[in-house]
């Protein structure tokens, strides 16, 4: 919290040497932050387990939601390939000061397999997600500030983890990057016979068997 306090002090010093309305530090705002998962198209994932350790060292068990943002578009394009956009829906992780480490377990549908891995979160990410609900869009400067700030966390096969956050204009930008290993005891720890939680989907297999899995491309 000493960190957002100290952040924030610049913010609002700035605004009142401006002598502007339009900086946004007044704006209304939520106190805490949203976490979401996306996902490359066609790569289902399933999060089994999350968890986040604010800056404070404190730890949040079971953040975020299950499923994860993505599509299967069929437009006949390696569409897998790289990220998508960096959005959709986020879950507020209250009581949380902002993001140090995220742990992730989940299940790669595309592949049937499971992985778990923690990301880091570095401070310009943190500045810029505090940046984001004080300061307006400079495109856009008449129009408040965002109401709550974003962290997403991209999940994909061989166990990547990539992660975003979004700035003043809602516009993403990336901010790390981490390789997890694979869960021995499989999906669920081993729990409910193995099985995942999904089959692969019939456009999925379409998709795989014309173009694969784009490994290293994440």
């Amino acid at each position: 919290m000493k960190a957002m306090i100290a952040l924030l002090g610049v913010l609002l010093l700035a605004g009142c040497q401006t002598g502007s309305s339009d900086t946004g530090a007044n704006d209304p705002k939520s106190p805490w932050w949203e976490l979401g998962f996306i996902e490359p198209d066609y790569m289902k994932v399933w999060v089994e387990d999350s968890s986040v350790l604010d800056i404070n060292n404190r730890m949040f068990f079971r953040v975020g939601g299950k499923s994860a943002a993505g599509g299967e578009p069929e437009d006949g394009t390696e569409s897998a390939r790289g990220w998508g956009v960096a959005g959709g829906a986020g879950i507020p992780v209250t009581g949380a000061d902002l993001p140090k480490l995220v742990f992730v377990r989940w299940q790669s549908i595309s592949e049937q397999k499971t992985y778990k891995g923690f990301i880091e979160i570095p401070e310009e990410a943190r500045q810029l997600m505090v940046k984001s609900t004080h300061q307006r869009c400079p495109e856009t400067p008449k129009k408040a500030a965002r109401y709550m700030a974003s962290l997403y966390v991209g999940l994909a096969p061989g166990g990547v983890l990539q992660a975003w956050v979004r700035d003043s204009c809602h516009h993403p930008t990336k901010v790390a990057h981490a390789q997890g290993e694979i869960e021995p005891l499989g999906p669920q720890q081993g729990k409910h016979g193995g099985r995942y939680a999904y089959p692969v989907s019939e456009k999925a297999k379409r998709y795989i068997e014309r173009w694969g899995i784009p490994y290293g491309s994440w």
